[in-house]
């Protein structure tokens, strides 16, 4: 089933339309890509909405690219930070487990 290319489109510029809900008939690849589409799609949201690709102020189609690499370099950068904190964390409830000594029974 063709997708809508105008109707003055050659056949050559035809192409599939794929339905997340619709399994049957579908191969390995295509389903391995819908199921890649569906862990994107949220990234997608979060870049829009956080990360300042929602409005783009820069121009013409050098500027659309400049801001789609910045917002994600933004977002990469934003979870490098947050491993050194779990790091810290780990560390931190490793020391505090060994660094408590076992509990004695006190002898009267």
């Amino acid at each position: 089933m063709p997708a809508y290319r105008g109707h003055n489109a050659p056949k050559d510029k035809t192409f599939k339309v794929r339905v997340a809900g619709y399994r049957r008939g579908l191969t390995k690849t295509v389903k391995r890509a819908l199921r890649r589409r569906a862990a994107v799609e949220p990234v997608i949201g979060h870049l829009n909405t956080d990360h300042r690709m929602g409005r783009n102020f820069l121009d013409f189609a050098q500027g659309d690219a400049n801001n789609a690499v910045l917002a994600a370099v933004g977002y990469n950068f934003g979870l490098l930070l947050n491993w050194p904190g779990l790091l810290c964390a780990f560390i931190l409830a490793m020391l505090a487990t060994t660094a408590t000594p076992p509990l004695r029974p006190r002898i009267a």
